[in-house]
């Protein structure tokens, strides 16, 4: 009798070892699935964080300053927002200064606005976003400066910029341009344009633009009547990577192929930035794997 409780003993004593093994390999096996490989990316750098908590996800050369290209027109874009009183449906009519503008910069991209149509504010910032309008980003620089020359006030439209980063904290960002379009001393990080974008989508008007694919907009004419201006977004996120809610694109020969992006999934936002990318689709792709990795983090 002894020795069949002693074997029953010795059976239960097994069988509590294995389930003991059982249970920490159930345990084990979430937290060696926590371990994800790092993305490698094709740009040069690059950032992400969660948008909600602020924390990092990652990092390349995240504060190494770097031409920005087009991407500098977020913070145009801001800066309008930004305005006391602002009045989106106040009309600019667009200037030949404007077009000219277009004619002598080769990397120019431009929103096609057209001499003597009256604009408004709302669709300056959709020709802004979506095409990449140098035109559009003049225009608003011109609207939204202070002085009685343009000169001065584009000159006044960048000081604003400039002051905004500062008040923002981003101390390796600074601009000499209002569209990207730099003169030396146009640059930012991939950290900085991160929290750039992260506080202007805190501006419903931001939102709405940079999420928008694409967009028709009634504008007047010199005589009175009006045309339709369809834009599309240069963002190739928007439509192939589900949760996309922006931001903005970026190129040239120094900036090469630049992207801040953000994606909601789940009530959880991923906010990034790769800068000097080697080509459109790289720059997309590597969109694409931080965002992955982000929202896996």
């Amino acid at each position: 009798m002894k020795t069949g409780i002693k074997g029953i003993r010795r059976v239960s004593a097994v069988a509590i070892t294995a389930g003991a093994v059982l249970t920490a390999g159930a345990f084990a096996a979430p937290a060696q699935a926590a371990t994800l490989p790092t993305p490698t990316i094709t740009a040069a750098g690059g950032f992400v964080m969660n948008n909600g908590t602020g924390k990092s996800l990652f990092t390349k050369a995240a504060d190494t300053r770097r031409s920005t290209g087009s991407t500098t027109k977020i913070m145009t874009a801001r800066v309008v927002l930004g305005q006391s009183n602002l009045n989106l449906d106040s009309k600019v009519t667009v200037q030949k200064a404007y077009s000219d503008y277009i004619v002598n910069n080769n990397w120019a991209s431009s929103a096609r606005l057209i001499v003597g149509d009256k604009v408004s504010v709302r669709q300056l910032l959709y020709g802004l976003m979506l095409p990449s309008g140098c035109d559009a980003a003049y225009a608003l620089a011109d609207k939204f400066g202070s002085g009685s020359t343009r000169d001065a006030r584009v000159k006044s439209f960048i000081g604003k910029m400039n002051a905004t980063a500062k008040s923002l904290g981003l101390t390796n960002t600074h601009f000499d341009s209002f569209d990207g379009i730099g003169h030396g001393s146009n640059y930012s990080t991939p950290r900085d344009l991160t929290k750039l974008a992260s506080n202007a989508m805190k501006y419903s008007t931001f939102r709405t633009v940079v999420g928008t694919k694409s967009t028709k907009q009634k504008v007047t004419t010199k005589s009175g009547g009006y045309r339709y201006m369809t834009w599309e977004n240069t963002n190739a996120l928007l439509g192939t990577y589900a949760g996309t809610i922006g931001v903005k694109t970026g190129s040239g020969p120094e900036a090469k192929y630049c992207l801040v992006f953000a994606a909601t999934r789940n009530g959880k936002t991923v906010i990034g930035t790769v800068l000097a990318s080697s080509s459109v689709p790289n720059r997309t792709a590597d969109a694409k794997k931080l965002l992955d990795y982000g929202f896996k983090k």
